[in-house]
């Protein structure tokens, strides 16, 4: 089952996707697809609704794409996940996962603007298989109760300045945190369809130039056990977010290769959790 928001930001409407592409308004159910809305999911009772016909429909034709979560507490992200990316970037295959946290107000829609920060030399895209949490995760024990807690993936563009993230301190933070550096969407797919989270393709296009051609099954630290890390030290919430990492091919790890400028144009897709596209502008 295929989740999304549509309208302009802030007055975004909940809508469900039947198994034709026909788009259900949910509003009459829910204000918003939240955690609150997340943690009382019944995907079954929500699929028995579509067919027998008792959600309106609603024409997706030229509306905006929101976020599909609206205002995750927080978001969890694990750097250095992919083997190919932590060699490009010079780095030690971690141990154990690398933690940092997005702000919030980064989530955009998946085709909204995304800004080039002011000061900003070196902005760069990561594609990235988003975790959204739909039950309370504290202490998991095994990969069947990491699962439990999963309403579904995402699409993310995990962007990043790396001269803020690198050069100003060496503080992560600093170069993820910028307004608009976390598209996201446009689907919120329930673990159902999505299937295995290990067995999906991801690419990332900058210009129409293929970027990144990578493999969820290369993650050095899968979703489930990532999961069960992150709740050692931290409880995840309904309607937070965890991404997992990118592999290979950002433009740090291309030598020779422009960094992201405004007009420029990125473009990114995760198998069968739908596509995203992001125009870049000036903060």
């Amino acid at each position: 089952m295929k989740l999304l928001r549509v309208g302009p930001p802030g007055a975004e409407r909940p809508v469900v996707l039947g198994p034709d592409g026909t788009a259900y308004d949910l509003s009459g159910r829910t204000p918003d697809v939240d955690g609150a809305f997340l943690s009382g999911l019944d995907v079954s009772e929500l699929a028995g609704a579509v067919e027998r016909g008792e959600l309106p429909v609603v024409d997706l034709a030229g509306r905006r794409i929101g976020a599909p979560v609206a205002r995750p507490g927080k978001v969890v992200c694990v750097g250095l996940n992919y083997r190919d990316h932590a060699a490009e970037a010079g780095a030690a295959i971690p141990t154990e996962p690398v933690l940092f946290l997005k702000a919030s107000n980064t989530v955009v829609g998946p085709d909204d603007e995304v800004l080039v920060p002011r000061g900003a030399t070196k902005t760069d895209y990561e594609v990235e298989l988003a975790v959204v949490i739909g039950r309370q995760a504290r202490y998991l024990e095994s990969d069947e109760q990491a699962a439990a807690v999963i309403a579904g993936y995402a699409i993310a563009n995990d962007v990043t300045e790396r001269a803020f993230q690198l050069e100003r301190g060496g503080q992560w933070d600093k170069g993820k945190c910028c307004e608009t550096f976390f598209p996201l969407g446009p689907y919120l797919v329930t673990p159902d369809e999505a299937g295995d989270p290990q067995a999906l393709e991801l690419r990332l296009w900058v210009n129409g130039e293929l970027r990144q051609d990578g493999h969820t099954a290369e993650m050095i630290f899968p979703v489930y056990p990532v999961l069960r890390y992150i709740s050692q030290f931290m409880v995840l919430e309904p309607g937070d977010v965890v991404t997992t990492g990118t592999p290979a091919g950002v433009t740090s790890g291309r030598p020779g290769t422009a960094f992201l400028r405004p007009g420029d144009v990125m473009e990114l897709e995760v198998a069968g959790l739908g596509r995203q596209r992001q125009v870049l502008g000036k903060a």
